[in-house]
This record gives C-alpha cells, structure tokens and sequence, in this order.
C-alpha cells in the first residue's frame, strides 16, 4: 500500500536542510547522492529515482527541485494505471529531441509521455509563447488534429482567448498537474531557465478551473534557481521562490481538500 504524503525531492540542496521542520505535511526524499541525473537522467538513475518514490502514492503535491528534473514527472505518471491526463504550465514545451539520443531528459519527457505512454490520453499544455508551440516537432503536433495535444499559449491567455480551447479537454479523464514556475513572471519565481510572465494569481485561477471540472490525481512543482548563483542573488531567489511555493503548497493543499470533501459528499 502507497503512502499518501506530500514529497520534496531533493536533488540539489537548493531546499533549505530543515524544510520538513518548516512546512508541516512534507516529507523530504534525499536524491543528491544518484550520478546521472542533471538535466539528463540515465537508465541507472531513473530506475534508482523510481526505487526511492515505490513506497508513496502518486496522490498529493510533489516539489521536485528545479526544472533540470522536470522529468521526474513521468516518472510519477507513468505509475498511473488508468486513462488521463496531463495539465502542464511551463514557459517551455519540454518536447524537443535530446541532444544525447536514448536519454530522457527535462527537455523531450513530455513529448516522450505523449509518444509512448498507454494511458496518457491528452496532455493540455498552458503557458508557451506561440513560438514556441510552432517548434514543436511535426510528429508531435500532429497529435493536436487528433485531440492528443491542446495547447494554450501565452498570447492566447493574454488575449483572453482560453475558452475557445475548453471544448477540446475531455474532461471525463481524471488530470495529473505538473506546474514549472519558469512559466511565471520574475516578481513571483526566480528559475534557472527562462522565464514566461504569469503572474501567480491567474496561476491560482486556472489551477481552480482544472479543479472545479476534472478529478486530479496529484501535482508537482518545479522550477527553483540554480544553488550555484552568487550568493547575494542566490538569498534573493531563494527567498522569493519560498513565498511562491508556500502559497502554492498552501493553495493546492486548500484545493485537494475541498475536492475530496466534495467526493464523500
């Protein structure tokens, strides 16, 4: 039987060491000490990354360090055995071929998940500019005609445009949420990619949408700052990166809660 725990997962140190002791309800997975894992995830490590997760459910909130291992994703979602769907809010569309063939990396996981996983029914991605929807590869786009990939871009939320995009979502699939924060503005999170600029509000608002319509089976959270900053910066993104997580964790805590009163109702 799974434990139903809220993770951390503890790639790079970049977490403060007694985060357990600061924020009630999480449980820190030490992962720092598996090679292979940096942007790029060996066979090795991610059957070792799996290994470590095995006793806790894919139910709850994930934080997952910075987005060099936002493909940890699949990996939780790949232990969902039933059909759904993946709502996912990056600034990046993570589905561009790796530069190293064979290995999954935080740049392709996703387009990976959208080729070859069985239950992964549709995947809803928000936040990209339009630009970088069009540099998807062909053979992945080619899955919007078949209602595989719906993709909502920057300029379309800007321009109020999302509603046009909601008759696409088979909202009878159960979702899976996986939130990179380079998809926000800087004032609200301090990444080591590139940024988008959501502010963390509309985030809240379309994360209550998804709420409010489909049945979600877990989230995650990624997108810290590189611990390798000069420090003077690096205190700075820490410390905003900490307000925007523990209002995440606190609002998807709220949310999952009122969903699962809502069930027994």
């Amino acid at each position: 039987m799974n434990i139903e725990q809220n993770i951390i997962l503890d790639f790079s140190h970049i977490y403060p060491a007694d985060i357990e002791a600061q924020v009630k309800g999480l449980k820190k997975i030490d992962m720092s000490d598996i090679e292979g894992t940096n942007m790029y995830c060996s066979e090795e490590a991610a059957g070792e990354i799996s290994k470590r997760l095995a006793p806790y459910s894919i139910h709850g909130i994930h934080f997952l360090d910075n987005g060099n291992y936002h493909y940890v994703t699949g990996l939780f979602a790949e232990r969902i055995g039933e059909p759904f769907a993946l709502v996912m809010y990056d600034h990046h569309s993570d589905m561009q071929p790796p530069e190293i063939p064979g290995m999954l990396s935080c740049g392709d996981w996703a387009g990976k998940m959208l080729l070859e996983s069985p239950y992964l029914k549709q995947l809803i991605l928000i936040g990209p500019d339009q630009q970088t929807i069009d540099e998807i590869p062909l053979k992945l786009r080619e899955k919007l005609s078949a209602g595989k990939l719906v993709t909502i871009s920057r300029e379309e939320i800007e321009k109020k445009k999302v509603a046009s995009k909601i008759p696409m979502i088979d909202m009878a699939l159960p979702i899976y949420i996986s939130i990179d924060k380079d998809v926000l503005e800087r004032s609200d999170a301090r990444t080591n990619w590139n940024q988008g600029d959501m502010p963390v509000i509309l985030l809240e608002k379309l994360l209550l949408e998804v709420f409010e319509r489909q049945r979600v089976i877990g989230a995650d959270i990624c997108g810290e700052c590189s611990p390798m900053e000069p420090l003077r910066e690096l205190m700075e993104d820490e410390n905003i990166n900490r307000i925007t997580n523990d209002r995440l964790y606190h609002f998807l805590t709220m949310l999952f809660q009122n969903s699962y009163n809502s069930q027994k109702l």
